[in-house]
């Protein structure tokens, strides 16, 4: 879909778009194939699309997938959607399947196993973030993603120790989930161009789990605590919720300064500290 054409759409439907929905649809079709190289999609593959606006990396996904099911809150996209991408009227297992929903509040209420799915989307902008924590965690995650959003939400993605990117975003999705590439789209690439640069990232889920089920909860409190002053040394902090012989044990057991910063913790080092404060 080229941007005249969506540029026509979009007038001819009378659709304003808005950005308290991050809309900003992406149309440079060198991107879109970009993106669909990143999610490796073979006819076996079963994805999830999250905003799929117009439908152009729809299109894409539906050439190469087994299975598309995309997410749209915007009723008038779902409206044009469904005219575009018609599901068969028999009783037959689609190939495309749309939902007319918060695909955020879809994610909390609904416990669907996505282990079998690749999620590969241009996320909305203003729920990228919290929609990558929800379904990074634990066990029902995608088995990839590849997610296109603002570059600095990237950053923080692919953030290591002690960049200035790394923080709570960096480990409760890298708990699960391991970095393995990014690239740059320009802003002239969407439709309305945003005011900020953008990338798309790929994460792949981790083999093995670092932590179970059970000490996850003990890991969200220990990094939101840590992070909570970020200029502060996190002992301090932690001691707000644990025990202060237990914490100044466990730092000496993992050699962990007293005086240190959350930002200066590796992943490995935040898992083991979990696994200590923990029941």
């Amino acid at each position: 879909m080229k941007l005249s054409d969506m540029r026509e759409l979009l007038a001819r439907r009378d659709i304003q778009l808005t950005k308290s929905l991050g809309q900003n649809f992406l149309h440079d079709a060198n991107q879109l194939e970009r993106i669909v190289a990143a999610g490796e999609v073979t006819a076996t593959d079963k994805i999830l699309e999250i905003g799929p606006g117009l439908g152009p990396l729809t299109e894409l996904l539906l050439a190469k997938a087994e299975k598309v099911l995309a997410i749209e809150m915007d009723g008038r996209l779902v409206t044009y959607l469904r005219e575009r991408f018609p599901s068969p009227s028999e009783n037959l297992d689609p190939k495309f399947e749309l939902l007319h929903d918060d695909a955020l509040a879809l994610l909390k209420r609904e416990t669907r196993d996505w282990r079998d799915w690749k999620l590969v989307a241009n996320l909305p902008y203003s729920v990228a973030s919290p929609i990558l924590v929800e379904l990074s965690a634990g066990l029902r995650a995608p088995k990839m993603i590849v997610a296109t959003l603002q570059l600095e939400v990237a950053q923080r993605l692919m953030a290591l120790t002690d960049d200035d990117h790394y923080g709570i975003l960096t480990l409760l999705v890298q708990l699960d989930f391991e970095p393995r590439g990014w690239f740059k789209i320009p802003p002239g690439c969407f439709f309305p161009s945003p005011e900020v640069d953008s990338a798309c990232v790929t994460l792949v889920r981790r083999a093995t789990p670092l932590l179970p089920e059970t000490q996850r909860d003990i890991f969200r409190r220990v990094v939101k605590k840590s992070f909570s002053q970020r200029r502060k040394m996190m002992l301090k902090l932690l001691k707000q919720d644990w025990p202060k012989e237990k914490l100044e044990a466990a730092f000496v057991e993992l050699n962990i300064s007293p005086l240190e910063r959350a930002e200066k913790l590796s992943l490995t080092q935040f898992v083991a500290l979990t696994k200590i404060l923990s029941p």
